[in-house]
C-alpha cells in the first residue's frame, strides 16, 4: 500500500558551510558552539572553518575526496567537520568505540586522505596523514592548520557530491560505509523549518557526532542559526538536565534510553525545563508508556522519528498532536513515500504486514564500495522508482499511521509461524517487576526456532520460572516463552538499540 504525505514546495538548496558565513555576517559575536567552559562564536567558527579549508586545500586534498575523524565531541570536531565541507571534502565520522583494526578498515574503505583524532583513539597503521584535534601528540590540529586568517579558494558544492560516510554496523555487526549526500542533509535542514530551529534556539547534544542520530539535529540547529550546546561525553540524567535548565535549551535529541534514564529521576519534576520547544527521539524502539510520561511532565512537543541512516522514506509521530498513535512511529513524512511489500515484493494493503520501504529525496547514493549490499537494499516499484529496503516489519492502520513490529531478521519462526518479538517484550513489560526486556529466536529440534527472553528485573521482579509462566498465561501458544534469563542490562550500541545478536551468542554459549 502507498503511504505519502503531501509535498510543499522544496527549499532551494544551500550548502550548510555557506549559511555558517552568513550567520558570522549576520551575529559574529553570537555564541555557535559550547562546551563545558568553553566557546565559539559564529565569526570564531567562520574563521575556524576557513583555515581548515585552506589547509586541506593546501595538502591537495580535493572536492569528493574524504577525510576520517574519530573522537569525542567537541568544538574542534565540529569546526573540522564544516571545515571539510566548505572545501567540498566528504567527512566519514567513526566511532570512538571501534577497535584499532576496526578503525583501519574504515579509514582504508573510505580512502581518508587526513584522520583527525584526539588522544582516546588508538593507535594503527594507516595511511591517511594523523591529525591530534586536542594536541595529545604531534602534529596537533594548531601546528597542522594555515595561519590565522587564511581563506580557502572557493568551492562551488553540489547537491549530488557526498556529504559524509556514515559507518553505520546496526545490529549486524558488518560496518556498512552509507554515502549520504549534500541534497540528504539539506532535507533535515528543510524539515527543521517546521520546528522552531533559529537564531534564538539552543540545541542540546548528547550523542556522539559519529552518530546520524546526531546530525540530523546538529546540522539544521547550525543551518539555522542557532547555539548548539555539547552535552558531557558520558551520559548522565541528572547532569544534563542540569545544563538544559541552565542553558535554556529550547531542542533536544535523544536515544530512547536516554529518556527512560531521565523520567526515572526521583528529582525530575525539581528541574525548570520551561525552555523547550520540541524534543526528538530517534534510532530505537521508542515505548508508548514512555511517550506519554513525557508528555505529561516536559515541556515542549515531542517528535519521534523513523527512518534509516541510509534514507528512503522517514516517518514522524508528532506526539503532542497525536496522543492517542503513540503505539506507532507517526506518518510518512512531507514527500516521502512509504509501502509495505511481502516476501514477493508485491505491495500490500493498510493492515497488512510486510516489510517496509521507502523512498525521498533523503536517501543514500550507495554502500561504499559494496555494490552488491547496494543492490540487497534496493527495491523499485512498477514505475522503476529506487526504493530502500528497511528491513523492518511492519503495518499501516486505517489513518495512515505505521506500526513497526520488528526487524525482519529478528523474526522468529517457531513451528511454521511467525513470531514477533516486539508483542512478547511488550507483555513482559506489563509485569511490575520487569524493567526492561529483549526476546530472540534460538535454535529449536521441535519447533526450528523458540523465544527466549532476556529481562532486567526491577524490585518486585519474582524469580524467571514464575515470570516465564506468567508470561505465557498472557501469551498465544505459539508465542510461549522457552526460556527467561535475568541480566542486569541489556547489551546495547553507543545509540541505544539492543544488540540481540550478543544475546543470541550468550544464550548459545
Amino acid at each position: 500500500m502507498k503511504q505519502a504525505a503531501a509535498t510543499a514546495a522544496p527549499l532551494p538548496f544551500r550548502a550548510i558551510a555557506d549559511l555558517v558565513r552568513e550567520h558570522a555576517a549576520a551575529r559574529p559575536f553570537r555564541r555557535a558552539l559550547v562546551q563545558g567552559e568553553r566557546s565559539v562564536t559564529w565569526a570564531q567558527l567562520d574563521a575556524m572553518m576557513d583555515r581548515v579549508a585552506a589547509s586541506l586545500q593546501r595538502d591537495g586534498v580535493k572536492p569528493r575526496e574524504t577525510i576520517a575523524i574519530c573522537g569525542a565531541n567537541s568544538l574542534e570536531y565540529a569546526a573540522v567537520f564544516l571545515g571539510a565541507l566548505r572545501a567540498g571534502v566528504a567527512v566519514a565520522p567513526l566511532a570512538i568505540q571501534s577497535s584499532a583494526q576496526q578503525l583501519a578498515d574504515m579509514a582504508a574503505d573510505c580512502g581518508a586522505r587526513h584522520f583527525f583524532v584526539d588522544g582516546s583513539v588508538p593507535a594503527f597503521a594507516t595511511a591517511a596523514r594523523r591529525i591530534h584535534m586536542d594536541g595529545s601528540s604531534q602534529p596537533s590540529l594548531e601546528g597542522w592548520l594555515a595561519p590565522a586568517g587564511a581563506k580557502p579558494r572557493p568551492v562551488q558544492v553540489q547537491p549530488g557530491w557526498p556529504f559524509n560516510i556514515i559507518y553505520s554496523s546496526g545490529t549486524t555487526g558488518t560496518p556498512k560505509g552509507i554515502v549520504q549526500p549534500h541534497l540528504m542533509r539539506w532535507q533535515h535542514v528543510a524539515r527543521a523549518e517546521n520546528y522552531g530551529y533559529g537564531p534564538q534556539s539552543v540545541t542540546q547534544i548528547a550523542t556522539s557526532l559519529c552518530s546520524n542520530t546526531t546530525l540530523v539535529s546538529f546540522f539544521p540547529a547550525i543551518a539555522k542559526g542557532g547555539c548548539v550546546v555539547f552535552a558531557p561525553p558520558k551520559f548522565d540524567a541528572a547532569t544534563w538536565l542540569a545544563l538544559a535548565e541552565q542553558e535554556r535549551v529550547t531542542h533536544a535529541m535523544l536515544v530512547p534510553v536516554q529518556y527512560r534514564r531521565i523520567m526515572a529521576l526521583p528529582e525530575f519534576d525539581g528541574f525548570d525545563l520551561s525552555s523547550f520547544v520540541m524534543k526528538f527521539c530517534t534510532s530505537a524502539p521508542f515505548h508508548a508508556e514512555l511517550k506519554a510520561d513525557i508528555l505529561q511532565r516536559w515541556p515542549g512537543g515531542l517528535v519521534e522519528l523513523y527512518g534509516m541512516t541510509e534514507g528512503g522514506g522517514t516517518c514522524m509521530l508528532e506526539a503532542h498532536n497525536f496522543p492517542d498513535k503513540l503505539g506507532t512511529v507517526g506518518r510518512p513524512a512531507e514527500g516521502h513515500d512509504i509501502r509495505v511489500i511481502d516476501e514477493d515484493e508485491r505491495e500490500l494493503p493498510a493492515g497488512e504486514i510486510g516489510e517496509v520501504v521507502g523512498l525521498s529525496l533523503s536517501m543514500m547514493t550507495a554502500y561504499h564500495n559494496q555494490p552488491a549490499k547496494t543492490r540487497e537494499a534496493e527495491w523499485y516499484d512498477g514505475a522503476g522508482r529506487r526504493f530502500i529496503r528497511t528491513g523492518d516489519v511492519g503495518r499501516f492502520d486505517e489513518d495512515g499511521f505505521l506500526t513497526l513490529m520488528d526487524r525482519r531478521k529478528d523474526m522468529i519462526i517457531s513451528g511454521g509461524f511467525n513470531v514477533y518479538p516486539s508483542d512478547l517484550e511488550s507483555v513482559l513489560r506489563g509485569h511490575e517487576g520487569v524493567a526492561d526486556a529483549a526476546v530472540v529466536g534460538v535454535p529449536s529440534e521441535e519447533w526450528g526456532e523458540t523465544p527466549v527472553a532476556f529481562v532486567v528485573p526491577g524490585e518486585a521482579a519474582p524469580p524467571e520460572e514464575e515470570l516465564r509462566a506468567w508470561a505465557n498465561t498472557q501469551l498465544g501458544k505459539v508465542q510461549r516463552i522457552s526460556a527467561i534469563r535475568y541480566l542486569p542490562e541489556l547489551p546495547r550500541s553507543d545509540i541505544g538499540k539492543v544488540l540481540k545478536r550478543q544475546l543470541r551468542a550468550q544464550f548459545a554459549a
